[in-house]
Formats: C-alpha cells, sequence, structure tokens
C-alpha cells in the first residue's frame, strides 16, 4: 500500500480555513477494493490505536516534557479508558484530542493551547463510480499563537512526517482486514 503526500483536500471541512493556517500537510491512502460502507466514528477511533510503537513513546516523552511548560497533555491511561467507550461525537475526547467537527465522511480532532492549535482531519473520500477508487486522507493544520508555538513545532515537525504516513498505513490496513 503506498502513502504519499498531497495537497490539502478541498472536500475538507478545513479547507475554507486554510489559509489561516501557519503549517499545512496531507497524506493519501486508497482503500484497496474497499466497498463496505465504513462509518467514519470506526476511523476515528482506529486513529488512536495506529500510531507505530516509537511514536508512541515519542508522544509519552512530549507530554511529560510539555507538562513541565505547563502545557496541555493527554495521559496514555486517559486514551485507553476512553477508547472503549468513545464514539467520535462532537465535544467529545480522547487523551488530548477533541473532536471538533464531524460528518458522514470526516472527523476532525485537535486541541487548542495557548503556544498553538492543532487539527487532525481524517476524510475518506469514497469514489461514487467504483471501490477502488476510496481513499482516506490524513491532513495535519497548525496555527501559532505565539514564540513558543514555534519553537515546540520546529522539533516536531520532521517527526510528524513520518509518524503521519505510518498511522495512515495502518489505519488503512486495519480496515482492510476488517472487510
Amino acid at each position: 500500500m503506498k502513502i504519499k503526500k498531497t495537497e490539502f483536500p478541498e472536500k475538507s471541512i478545513l479547507f475554507k480555513e486554510k489559509k489561516d493556517f501557519d503549517y499545512v500537510d496531507s497524506f493519501e491512502g486508497k482503500l484497496a477494493n474497499y466497498n463496505r460502507n465504513i462509518d467514519i466514528s470506526e476511523i476515528g477511533r482506529a486513529f488512536f490505536t495506529s500510531g507505530p510503537k516509537w511514536g508512541k513513546k515519542m508522544f509519552a516523552f512530549r507530554n511529560k516534557a510539555m507538562g513541565i511548560f505547563g502545557l496541555k497533555t493527554g495521559s496514555e491511561n486517559e486514551t485507553k479508558q476512553t477508547e472503549r467507550s468513545f464514539k467520535c461525537e462532537v465535544g467529545e475526547r480522547a487523551g488530548l484530542f477533541k473532536v471538533f467537527d464531524k460528518n458522514s465522511n470526516e472527523i476532525v480532532l485537535g486541541e487548542d493551547d495557548k503556544h498553538l492549535d492543532f487539527r487532525v482531519s481524517l476524510l475518506i473520500d469514497r469514489g461514487k463510480k467504483h471501490p477502488e477508487e476510496n481513499s482516506l486522507a490524513i491532513s495535519t493544520t497548525v496555527k501559532y499563537h505565539n514564540w513558543l508555538g514555534v519553537l515546540y513545532f520546529l522539533p516536531v515537525r520532521p517527526f510528524h512526517k513520518l509518524i503521519v504516513p505510518a498511522m495512515l498505513k495502518n489505519i488503512i490496513s486495519r480496515l482492510e482486514s476488517e472487510k
């Protein structure tokens, strides 16, 4: 399965605000011969269990380090407890992530903090005529509030570009195995 960097999807809820963000990226993968009707909440829940092990360790380190500076963190235990009952409804939380928006094709997760705001869009593009044209995109947006936001994201950016494609690949593998 090939994951590729792509343009920010025009179909995304976040697209109209794209010009207001300081950082934007998007990765896409095809859902091979995928024809079952998937609920966007299933994709939202899969997001929380799809991170590579090394990415989870980095996130745990990030939480410890950033907690010292008074920034929001997501407890690993809190996320695991929430996954069981997480419905992916607007306003609901799973660890650090809050659901900001949702429709039948997209769920937008993220957080607002004093140094920056970020959003993660999980968007399924369903091939109308051909199921083999279905794809899933993960898009990320960041809006800095101050120099701490810029400084914070500087070392995060290269790892983000590695973690997100790995997560997308894992999500798609999981969804395809549940055909």
